[in-house]
């Protein structure tokens, strides 16, 4: 933009940045043209693991829990850094396992607490038969109230 005689300004609005960024980057395109603006490329720490490894890490993954030696088929945070560790060598905090793992494209996921005994069918008659039994309801005759004021009154003859 500059090398088409675009002011500061102008790269500013079409860009939507701030003035500063485009003055940065006019004083970078003075010193040294259009190569000097080229970027810098990835910003930050390069990650530990290649994509190779997510892919050794995520077939132990998917083979479950109990394969991997745990007692119960959960995989826990802690659980699957471990399993990093033995895969790939690297160890990770567990919330960063989490981060990889939302990388992978797994989710969150928590078990039904429900006792093994349950009864579906069971409960569902109590919740039809028996609690409409034992529920306290007001009389079928007049609506119910809170009142009390309201509720004499209304029994009583006007």
């Amino acid at each position: 933009m500059f090398d088409a005689g675009k002011s500061q300004a102008d790269v500013v609005r079409e860009l939507e940045v701030s003035r500063q960024s485009a003055s940065r980057w006019h004083a970078e395109w003075t010193k040294g043209g259009t190569p000097a603006l080229r970027g810098a490329g990835r910003a930050g720490r390069l990650p530990r693991l290649s994509e190779h490894d997510l892919t050794r890490v995520e077939r132990e993954l998917v083979k479950g829990p109990l394969a991997n030696g745990y007692p119960t088929e959960l995989w826990t945070l802690a659980r699957v850094g471990e399993v990093i560790e033995r895969v790939t060598g690297v160890s990770y905090h567990p919330g960063h396992v989490w981060r990889i793992l939302t990388r992978l494209g797994w989710s969150r996921q928590r078990p039904a607490r429900r006792a093994l005994e349950r009864d579906d069918a069971a409960i569902e008659h109590w919740a039809k038969v028996e609690w409409a039994r034992v529920k306290k309801t007001p009389d079928g005759e007049r609506p119910g109230s809170s009142s009390k004021t309201r509720a004499a009154s209304a029994s009583s003859p006007r």
